[in-house]
């Protein structure tokens, strides 16, 4: 490792892209007739780029965060020139001289970057006594909002059971939206969700009916968890409020590890894009989620390669599962192995998923590694097969269309590989494989 930490791989580069619009941008622009004014120096690295303004776009990358800044136009996180700087970088050339002094506007980035790190850093003393009496009243005012919109959201779903779900097919989304409303009124983001779920339900194809049924029952076991809260096991309780849209904090014991970046992907629904990251620490043994999230349009800020190795201390959120976690400092990459984590059969995944949804009713999957699987056709689709033919796990839908199928048909060749995605009600959905060949190298299927 250098003063500016490890250089990732080109792979490792393009996987930082929020598209693949912007991942085939960025090739276009990691070549040195399009920069000028480039180097690198004081943990950061910049440079100018023609484009279609009047001057060049003025780019500076923190390659350790990774952080960045560009003039571009663009809303992305990271622009395209972001990566093409990255990648010009990552080349180990010429191109962007090291050691040198960074200019002006570059300095100026990271003084101002480095004035944010000590502020976040400031101990909470240091920021004044807080008013705990306040923040009591605040959280029981909106607890009494979330508890009428949970008995708000009981009769409508006694409604929906008295009426017959063959009416919910007939009355339209209108109804079910403006019930979200209400939820999103009684600050319960978490139940505003569900309801829009279950209002996209009829009509959906055959079998909805059942469908609608099984989602209106774990609304019903959650609107009546979060009544009897205070009854249940702490980290039931926790989950519980987590569920129902409440703010979920940290609340666990720090962690400090080498993490290998398993999966990174990003969903959103119009106001606000989350970004997904896997991580899975090379000692500890511990999976863990670390989300982070962008305004509409805007990508997250956090965003690590797939395959890298990162270093950093991760603090579990409270909650029966205790997968999400939080970084307490940045994640620094750094030269290590990137062996995948431990796998095992289908039987052992469907089990552990099994034992989480006793935690966690409402839990859509749970992250798992399977070892010795192959992909194979079944009459329904694509599944992933034990080895020695024991048992299998469909693919989700969704992935039977997406370039990761066919990457991960590729790196089988009709060979056992391991494959590390999430497992759920409605399948199996692949984020990661390793190939017995080249078991240091992560292949990212999304």
């Amino acid at each position: 490792m250098n003063a500016m930490g490890v250089r990732r791989t080109v792979e490792q580069v393009l996987a930082l892209a929020p598209d693949e619009v912007s991942r085939r941008a960025a090739s276009r622009l990691g070549a040195a007739g399009s920069w000028s004014g480039t180097g690198s120096g004081e943990g950061i690295v910049w440079g100018q780029c023609e484009g279609g303004g009047r001057a060049p776009y003025r780019t500076v990358v923190d390659p350790a965060g990774p952080a960045y800044s560009c003039g571009c136009p663009s809303r992305k996180s990271p622009c395209k020139h972001a990566l093409g700087l990255l990648l010009l970088w990552t080349a180990e050339g010429s191109a962007v001289p090291d050691g040198a002094e960074p200019p002006d506007w570059a300095a100026r980035w990271l003084a101002a970057r480095r004035t944010r790190a000590t502020g976040a850093a400031r101990r909470p003393e240091d920021a004044g006594p807080a008013d705990p009496e306040a923040a009591r009243r605040r959280a029981e005012r909106r607890a009494a909002r979330v508890t009428a919109g949970a008995e708000e959201l009981e009769r409508r779903l006694a409604d929906l059971v008295r009426g017959g779900l063959a009416e919910a097919g007939q009355r339209g989304y209108g109804l079910w939206e403006e019930t979200a409303a209400r939820m999103v009124d009684a600050q319960a983001p978490g139940l505003a969700g569900r309801v829009r779920e279950l209002g996209a339900i009829p009509g959906s194809g055959p079998g909805w009916p059942v469908r609608l049924l099984e989602e209106c029952a774990l609304t019903h076991l959650l609107d009546r968890a979060w009544l009897a809260a205070e009854r249940l096991p702490a980290p039931l309780a926790a989950t519980v409020r987590t569920r129902v849209g409440l703010p979920s904090v940290p609340g666990g014991t720090a962690v400090r590890d080498r993490w290998l970046v398993l999966a990174q992907y990003d969903t959103g629904d119009g106001r606000l894009t989350t970004r997904r990251i896997w991580l899975y620490g090379a000692e500890s043994g511990r999976t863990a989620l670390v989300l982070s999230f962008g305004a509409a349009g805007r990508a997250p800020a956090l965003a690590l390669p797939v395959g890298a190795v990162v270093d950093g201390e991760l603090t579990p959120h409270a909650g029966s599962g205790q997968l999400r976690a939080e970084p307490g400092e940045p994640l620094l990459p750094v030269a290590a192995p990137a062996a995948p984590p431990p796998g095992g059969p289908v039987g052992a995944a469907l089990d552990a998923y099994g034992r989480a949804l006793r935690e966690d009713p409402w839990l859509d999957s749970w992250p798992v590694t399977l070892a010795g699987v192959v992909p194979a056709r079944a009459e329904y689709g694509w599944q992933l097969a034990d080895a020695d033919g024991g048992e299998a796990l469909p693919l989700t839908g969704g992935d039977r269309a997406r370039p990761g199928l066919w990457r991960l048909l590729a790196l089988s060749g009709g060979a056992p590989v391991t494959v590390f995605g999430e497992c759920g009600h409605r399948g199996f959905t692949p984020l990661a494989a390793w190939s017995p060949d080249t078991p240091s190298e992560t292949v990212p299927l999304l």
